[in-house]
């Protein structure tokens, strides 16, 4: 798997993932849970993973849609 996005915005990870699984790309958010460690403030970037071979397509869905992938 290729990191796609890292951020801390959830909003701009939930659009990016519902873009993707739109268009047949499977998505992984990897450090959701990572508010148990920082006190739920936010401050820990999540991950939007996707597999190697849909990287390139991903990048292009994204760019396509004004989301930058980072």
């Amino acid at each position: 798997m290729k990191e796609l996005i890292r951020s801390t915005d959830p909003v701009k990870l939930s659009l990016a993932a519902a873009l993707l699984e739109g268009e047949g790309i499977d998505v992984f958010q990897m450090d959701v849970h990572m508010s148990v460690l920082e006190g739920s403030i936010g401050i820990l970037p999540r991950r939007l993973m996707v597999l190697d071979r849909d990287l390139f397509m991903a990048r292009a869905i994204l760019t396509d849609n004004g989301i930058r992938s980072d």
